[in-house]
């Protein structure tokens, strides 16, 4: 199956509707477009939706209406494991909460992707020589002490741990890479240290990148600032 297409925007959402059962809110966004290289900042207040996008735009939600396209493929009109196997190949995905798995190591937590993807395995060898090298040259690069590459990730601190996370959504150049709340937990030295290093390497594998968060102070280093708000009001114009 096809990974997509490499001259493909990152992201392409047209005429999205989404509600979910028994509920009178719907989110209804005509259009969101990511480019590649491309850096979005998203932001709204609590219970608007900002998550709901995302699970929609990684595919672990299905739209009632309208399309999803990651790299050119049309990921909402999968079912089942092709969603699941396109989210693998083309979506690198930064948790608030990380979701590492706490007792293996930060280098066996960075080639989990890798583990579901052949497109991701490719593109890391293809770039570092080896899968291993390819976990260790990312971890290098977003400053990770090697000292800590071996540990199990649960004993490390919350700043490494995110380290890690943001290495697994990055390994094997995932076309489109999205955040949810990613610097919450940091103080504004350790915040502005971490986008750097997460806007570099999105730079190096041309990754488009969906930001969400409240932090409005961040707002300004993005390409574009959107809120969900306006998003959904392009509907009513």
């Amino acid at each position: 199956m096809s990974a997509g297409t490499a001259d493909a925007p990152a992201l392409e959402v047209r005429d999205l509707r989404f509600a979910y059962p028994g509920s009178a809110w719907t989110l209804a966004v005509p259009a969101l477009r990511i480019a590649r290289g491309e850096r979005i900042f998203l932001h709204g207040p609590s219970g608007s939706g900002k998550s709901t996008l995302l699970n929609l735009v990684a595919g672990t939600l299905r739209p009632d209406a309208g399309t999803v396209r990651v790299a050119g493929r049309e990921v909402s009109a999968l079912g089942g494991w092709r969603r699941d196997r396109a989210r693998a190949d083309s979506t690198g995905i930064l948790f608030q909460q990380f979701n590492l798995m706490p007792f293996l190591s930060p280098v066996d937590n960075v080639l989990l992707p890798c583990r579901f993807s052949v497109e991701r395995r490719r593109r890391a060898r293809a770039r570092f020589g080896s899968l291993a090298a390819a976990a260790s040259e990312l971890l290098r690069r977003l400053r990770l002490p090697e000292a800590t590459w071996t540990r199990r990730a649960g004993s490390l601190s919350v700043g490494q741990q995110q380290r890690v996370a943001a290495a697994r959504a990055l390994i094997g150049e995932p076309a489109l890479v999205i955040a949810d709340e990613p610097t919450s937990a940091l103080d504004v030295r350790a915040r502005d240290d971490f986008l750097e290093l997460l806007f570099a390497e999105c730079d190096v594998a041309g990754s488009g990148l969906l930001l969400v968060s409240h932090d409005l102070a961040i707002a300004r280093r993005f390409h574009l600032v959107e809120s969900l708000a306006d998003l959904q009001a392009e509907r009513a114009a």
